[in-house]
């Protein structure tokens, strides 16, 4: 096959998937009058479909090949595949389409708005910055530092402000991460995320188009920064991008001996904002990951709908108490309000696995003698 045609296919695979499947789909469900362009909608199920696919066929294998952590089995990731299918090839692209590009185009946004001063957005990167005129890869590789470093502090204060880490919580609770660990998260946490990262697109001008871009390189970094394996990019490449070994340390449990190391590595893409901002951390070995808070490991014990429901009584919670607005690390009690970590003892659950393993190697020597 000749590459050139390559564009040519890809139109056809859209058009295709357009016309028998998202129009048909719309229409039953009577939005096709509200969505965006249903040609947008299926492009973005077919880049879903290629990060799948890069998930699958690079990622995955690689696990196996070289994993940073070695499992008995890996049924604790079969609800993060759940998650990861969902959210790629239904919620993303409907929600992006059906509502953050309509509002986008409503609101006047994206960089190929009129002339009009009503319709520009409200920081013009190319007035500020001439020498991006005429230069679109340079353009939209600013872009992508600015939702960097707004997803920077985002993913801070989703650790720092207990109603926040109430939903957020569900992504850290999952023992086994891996490279479908990603996309698993509280849908209530994703619509304010992408509702954040889409208005801070908005004002300074980003496409739609471009904004699925951005969305779409981000999700691909993260499912690598989150995979299980033993990778590194060296000690100066390693200060340039994000990779699995420095993310993995932001999932680590807490240390009893050094109880605010977890709080790290909070950057997506760049560690340059970790760097910055006092919160990066090297030279760190693997440490388990999950949390030590039994009111968010219980997730473990749920499917994706009683994961959703954990999170959603966790953060009504919070958000209805002064406790939950309270910044600092929390973990929850019983009824699902929030109280200072310190107070707790968040190691007794670390204390009692330890013990039942322990046990559990002994009845299992006995047996066999």
């Amino acid at each position: 096959m000749n590459l050139s045609t390559l564009p040519q296919l890809w139109e056809q695979t859209v058009f295709w998937l357009s016309s028998h499947a998202v129009v048909p789909a719309l229409s039953a469900l009577h939005v096709l009058e509200l969505s965006g362009n249903p040609d947008e909608i299926a492009e973005a199920m077919l880049l879903g479909l290629l990060q799948l696919c890069i998930i699958a066929l690079i990622f995955r294998p690689l696990e196996s090949l070289i994993p940073a952590e070695k499992w008995p089995d890996r049924k604790a990731t079969w609800i993060d595949i759940q998650y990861t299918l969902i959210i790629l090839l239904g919620l993303l692209p409907l929600f992006t389409y059906l509502v953050l590009n309509p509002l986008i185009h409503f609101l006047g946004g994206g960089s190929t708005a009129t002339a009009d001063t009503e319709s520009q957005p409200l920081i013009n990167l190319v007035k500020l910055l001439p020498v991006l005129d005429g230069h679109p890869l340079l353009l939209f590789f600013v872009y992508y530092l600015i939702y960097d470093f707004v997803y920077y502090w985002m993913h801070r204060s989703q650790h720092l402000i207990p109603w926040f880490w109430a939903l957020h919580s569900v992504h850290h609770s999952q023992r086994h991460v891996s490279c479908w660990t990603n996309d698993r998260d509280s849908y209530l946490a994703g619509l304010i995320e992408a509702l954040i990262l889409a208005s801070v697109g908005l004002l300074i001008g980003v496409a739609p188009n471009e904004f699925a871009l951005l969305m779409l390189l981000g999700e691909l970094v993260q499912n690598f920064s989150h995979a299980n394996v033993r990778i590194s990019f060296g000690s100066f490449f390693e200060k340039v991008l994000v990779g699995p070994r420095y993310h993995r340390l932001h999932h680590m449990i807490v240390d009893p001996a050094r109880p605010g190391l977890h709080n790290c590595n909070f950057s997506q893409a760049f560690p340059l904002w970790d760097i910055l901002f006092g919160t990066a951390l090297y030279h760190e070995p693997p440490h388990p990951t999950g949390v030590c808070d039994p009111m968010v490991d219980i997730d473990n014990q749920y499917g994706l709908l009683g994961q959703q429901w954990q999170a959603i009584r966790r953060f009504w919670g919070a958000v209805t108490c002064l406790a939950g607005w309270r910044p600092g690390d929390v973990a929850f009690r019983t009824d699902y309000v929030p109280m200072a970590s310190e107070h707790v003892d968040l190691f007794a659950m670390a204390r009692a696995n330890s013990h039942m393993a322990a046990m559990e190697s002994s009845h299992d020597q006995s047996g066999t003698t």
